[in-house]
């Protein structure tokens, strides 16, 4: 399939370089097979029906962004994949300057050596000492921002709470799990007492997640890989819910992709730990999921096609042209839409 066919144009003025306060007062374009209309997020407990249930992932980003040097060059490093206890997968800055073997040293006694290239041109480091990788990038690290706001504002103190979830527990993502950046204690509270079951799976999601498509066709598109995990018992339940009528709501693309990557054919949802690598474009039939809340994705990325293989890619176009119109904040710290489509089961 095209790439240019999931292309559209994105005034900058769009593009949200911080979150909304508080979190759930963010707007949320609601769209359905027939209906497109304008809510926000803590509205939330009156769309979603006693028995659904909604999926968060509870990765917590790490600081992944670091600034070292090697000898006299200044080098730049992405964590975006661990790889071994002290071993990272990193896109490099300056990466022409660095050979397998070299020591970069990033300030405050954090050094890691360089290994060899990785197939996504990236390079693997391996952090020197005795200290745990979260320590030393706690030290030395910042967040590792989406570019589209890093290059237009500094990363800052703020960003180390704004850039986190609720639900983040488990550390190893480097970039966060967006649309769940809107939820609060309260909204989660007004959620269940409307009878929404809220379940949690982990997703480390890897900074591969911005790279952007270069091919023209998506068939010669390489997936990068993300490590996740979904626990027995929380399949399990999944599966009653299923069988109980409710309806399955991943919060973020990241807990679909896991989700899918999880499913058999005929729709029971198994445990899950490892890598997965899958792809979601128009013509995929969905069989873990009856809908998304999701925030507002690039042109031609891998999550605009996910939500055009959910929704119909005319009807995303639509559903975009409307957001833009209205004024709705785009990417990691804008809005949010819930998307609920005809799924026959």
């Amino acid at each position: 399939m095209r790439v240019d066919l999931f292309d559209f144009d994105l005034p900058s003025g769009n593009i949200a370089l911080r979150p909304v306060r508080p979190r759930d007062s963010a707007r949320m374009l609601v769209v359905a097979s027939d209906s497109m209309c304008d809510r926000h997020v803590h509205d939330l407990p009156d769309l979603i029906r006693p028995g659904d249930c909604l999926i968060f992932n509870d990765t917590k980003v790490i600081p992944a962004q670091l600034e070292g040097r090697r000898g006299d060059a200044r080098i730049g490093a992405t964590l975006h994949k661990r790889t071994g206890l002290r071993q990272w997968q990193a896109f490099i800055r300056n990466a022409k300057r660095v050979r397998a073997g070299d020591r970069i040293d990033f300030g405050e006694g954090v050094s890691a050596l360089a290994g060899d290239r990785t197939q996504d041109g990236g390079v693997t480091l391996d952090f020197e000492g005795d200290e745990p990788v979260e320590i030393l990038l706690e030290r030395v690290g910042t967040m590792p921002l989406p570019p589209y706001i890093a290059s237009k504002r500094q990363t800052d103190a703020q960003d180390r709470e704004d850039y986190q979830t609720m639900f983040a527990r488990e550390q190893g993502a480097v970039a966060a799990p967006t649309a769940a950046l809107h939820f609060t204690p309260d909204l989660i509270k007004r959620l269940q007492a409307a009878g929404t079951i809220i379940e949690t799976l982990t997703l480390h999601v890897g900074a591969g997640t911005f790279l952007p498509v270069k091919a023209d066709d998506t068939n010669d598109h390489q997936m990068h890989a993300e490590w996740g995990r979904i626990d027995a018992t929380v399949a399990a339940r999944l599966n009653i819910v299923r069988a109980n009528g409710g309806r399955i709501i991943p919060v973020g693309t990241t807990s679909l992709r896991l989700l899918e990557s999880a499913v058999r054919e005929d729709g029971t949802l198994c445990p899950f730990e490892g890598d997965t690598r899958i792809f979601i474009t128009p013509g995929y039939r969905f069989r873990a999921i009856d809908g998304l809340i999701t925030n507002f994705h690039l042109p031609r990325s891998t999550l605009f096609m996910l939500v055009s293989a959910l929704m119909g890619a005319e009807r995303m176009q639509a559903a975009y042209a409307h957001a833009i119109s209205e004024g709705y904040r785009f990417y990691s710290y804008g809005d949010a839409s819930l998307l609920l489509p005809d799924i026959a089961r």
